[in-house]
């Protein structure tokens, strides 16, 4: 009998797939910020870094690190809004917003449901 994938295994695969989507939509490749950057108070750093930045460097990066270590994951996350609000502002085609917040609306339902 098939059992079903842990919320890491799950989660992992997201991730991978939020990458994927962010290549897709040519918001893979840019420069790591400055390490100053991550000290950062705001919500997604938004004074330091771009989201694509923020979600590259710190949510993939934070989130694969806890399902490497299959730790604790957060008692919620609600990143999709601020995604969809900036894809929106910056004008994002309609087909690169829509997947982005499709994954990302499935990794905060991993997150917070687990």
């Amino acid at each position: 009998m098939p059992t079903e994938p842990s919320v890491h295994d799950a989660l992992g695969a997201a991730l991978r797939e939020l990458e994927a989507t962010m290549k897709a939509a040519n918001m893979w490749r840019m420069d790591k910020p400055e390490a100053a950057a991550f000290n950062s108070r705001q919500p997604f750093c938004i004074d330091t870094m771009s989201l694509p930045q923020w979600l590259r460097f710190v949510f993939i990066a934070r989130l694969d690190a806890l399902v490497e270590q299959r730790a604790p994951l957060p008692a919620s996350c609600d990143v999709a809004p601020a995604v969809d609000a900036y894809l929106i502002q910056e004008g994002a085609r309609a087909q690169d917003r829509m997947l982005l917040q499709k994954v990302i609306e499935d990794i905060d339902r991993l997150i917070t449901e687990n």
